[in-house]
């Protein structure tokens, strides 16, 4: 399995902190990769410098063969590379499909992707008029996992799916990201790591803005001595 996106040892400031030391990851294409750690290791921080919202200092970013570390956010997502992060940042006074709509590359991206969107997240064609802002937390959740599925990317970079959510909800968005795991390669960054386990082929942790651990997550899973040192999870 070829992969999609290679980072290699990237160093990132956030203003005079030295947030990432050295973080370096693989995501093969067709994957699930959990980007895994406590809060403060520098898992926002890796996503953010991948989709050039951030630029690292040192380290080479390669999506595809092609060395994407600087570059604007805007060229980034061009590539095919998809963003949704944690605070969701859907549009509140905005409707259902005037989010989807704003997020289109191309004229007619909506409509191409429309039957594999609603059929994820049927919720969304039921609420497909009302505001962004009257929707539930999970429904806020699945218009920004959506939005990311409007234009025709191949990469999605998404940032905690889970927090604040309900159990019920969270099964609802793992069993989502599944199906949409056949079409679209993910990099997930996972808080909750029961549905990281439940969703992820491969994991990286990360711990003070370093890469320390790797490996398959089904071999994670049976190594408690290791979940508890880094992650702290039950």
């Amino acid at each position: 399995m070829s992969n999609l996106l290679t980072v290699e040892s990237i160093q990132t400031y956030i203003g005079q902190f030295h947030i990432l030391e050295g973080v370096s990851l693989t995501v093969p294409q067709g994957s699930i990769t959990a980007l895994l750690g406590r809060n403060g290791a520098g898992k926002t921080t890796t996503l953010r410098s991948i989709m050039g919202l951030l630029a690292p200092r040192e380290g080479r970013i390669v999506l595809d063969g092609q060395d994407i570390a600087g570059r604007a956010a805007y060229n980034i997502a061009a590539l095919g590379v998809g963003y949704v992060p944690e605070n969701r940042a859907i549009f509140r006074d905005l409707t259902v499909e005037e989010n989807l709509k704003i997020a289109e590359r191309r004229k007619g991206d909506l409509a191409r992707h429309a039957d594999l969107i609603f059929n994820l997240f049927p919720d969304l064609q039921r609420f497909y008029s009302l505001p962004g802002g009257q929707l539930s937390g999970g429904q806020q959740q699945m218009l920004a996992i959506a939005r990311a599925l409007v234009p025709d990317n191949r990469l999605l970079l998404i940032d905690e799916p889970s927090e604040g959510l309900a159990p019920i909800i969270i099964e609802h968005i793992v069993a989502a990201l599944h199906r949409l795991s056949e079409y679209i390669t993910v990099l997930l960054v996972e808080q909750n790591f029961r549905m990281a386990a439940q969703l992820a082929d491969q994991y990286y942790i990360l711990d003070d803005g370093r890469s320390v651990q790797a490996g398959r997550m089904a071999d994670l899973v049976q190594d408690q001595a290791l979940i508890t040192r880094y992650l702290g999870a039950a």
